[in-house]
This record gives structure tokens, C-alpha cells and sequence, in this order.
């Protein structure tokens, strides 16, 4: 593993010496970067609004993935952060570790149950985490496309993006690329800088 990684602050370095990390140490994301580069549609230039956005949405999913104290955080207050999806009832970050993690708030859903192909409230932190780095074994690259607004209030369209490559719940892999896009907003950063 290197000592930096080109898109994420707060995983290496003194900072993180005492950081508990999920699965024992911190992760590596050299394949998903190199997805990621390969398949973009921009790249920001360093320093601009886009590309500062794009380190604190990839370092902010990174930590609520892979650190378990959510006092290791850094790029948010974890006492005073909630999240919302879609309009629905704001979570904080130990409603959201009850729930079994990242993919289960950011995957809700009201669809009827016999609609669910992923369904969250089946799902556990472990589970969920085996499913998608099984599906997608390259990851799930993530790009900021557009920011329209910000700081303190930031507004972005994004885009996720993986390979079928693997099974899913008794389907055989496809290869095919599943893409989602959608905006999100960022409440209370004053201070979004290249090294957030």
C-alpha cells in the first residue's frame, strides 16, 4: 500500500496512527482509482471547485465504509452530521451504523418488498460490503460532474459507476456497466480546500 492516495485525504500519516480501521488496516484503493481514471468523463484540475468536492465526497465515503469509530473522522463533525436521503428522515451517523452502514442508508428504498433486487433492511454492514465488492470486484468508481453551488452549502450531480463482474445474489456476473447518477448536498463546510 502507498502512503497517499491521489483522491482521498485522512487514510495515511500520523493523523490516522491511532484511527480504528473496519477491517483491520486501511484500505488500498489502487483499483478503483484506476477505474476510475479510465473511465471519467472529466478531470478537474487541481484546486478547482469540482475537484475539492470530488476529495470530500470520495474521503467522506471512505471513512463512513471503512473507519468504526466515527470519532476518527475528519471530514465531517460525526455529533453534529445527519443525512437524508431523498427527502426522508434525517439519520445520524450511529442511526446509520445501525442500520448496517453506508450502502444500507444510501441505498433506502419504499419499493414494495417483492420489488427489492438489493433490500436493505436484510442487509448488514458485513453482508452488504461481501455483496458489492463481490459484484463489483474492480469497485464502484465515483466522479463529481457538475458542482453548482458552494461552500457552505454544496451542491453536486455525481456519477457512480462498476462492472458486473461478479455474481449477485444466485445471478451470474454480466460484465455490464451499472451506472447511477444523482445530486447531493453538503450542509456546514466553511472550509473546502484541496487536502480536505
Amino acid at each position: 500500500m502507498g502512503s497517499e492516495d491521489k483522491y482521498r485525504s485522512f487514510i495515511y500519516g500520523d493523523g490516522e496512527k491511532n484511527t480504528q480501521w473496519r477491517f483491520g488496516s486501511p484500505p488500498n484503493y489502487d483499483v478503483v482509482n484506476k477505474l476510475f481514471e479510465e473511465g471519467r468523463t472529466h478531470e478537474w484540475a487541481k484546486g478547482s471547485s469540482e475537484e475539492k468536492v470530488q476529495r470530500l465526497v470520495k474521503t467522506f465515503e471512505m471513512e463512513i465504509f471503512h473507519k468504526s469509530n466515527p470519532e476518527d473522522y475528519k471530514i465531517i463533525n460525526s455529533t453534529k452530521f445527519r443525512f437524508s436521503l431523498n427527502g426522508g428522515k434525517e439519520l445520524t451517523i450511529q442511526e446509520i451504523g445501525k442500520m448496517g452502514g453506508g450502502y444500507n442508508a444510501f441505498l433506502q428504498t419504499k419499493l414494495p418488498k417483492e420489488l427489492r433486487i438489493y433490500d436493505p433492511k436484510q442487509e448488514t454492514f458485513s453482508t452488504s460490503h461481501e455483496l458489492f465488492t463481490t459484484v463489483f470486484p474492480r469497485g464502484f468508481a465515483l466522479e463529481i460532474l457538475e458542482v453548482l453551488s458552494g461552500p457552505p452549502r454544496i451542491v453536486y450531480k455525481f456519477r457512480h459507476w462498476g462492472f458486473m463482474e461478479g455474481p449477485f445474489k444466485g445471478h451470474a456476473p454480466t460484465g455490464e456497466k451499472v451506472e447511477v447518477y444523482g445530486m447531493s448536498i453538503f450542509h456546514g463546510i466553511s472550509n473546502l480546500t484541496s487536502n480536505t
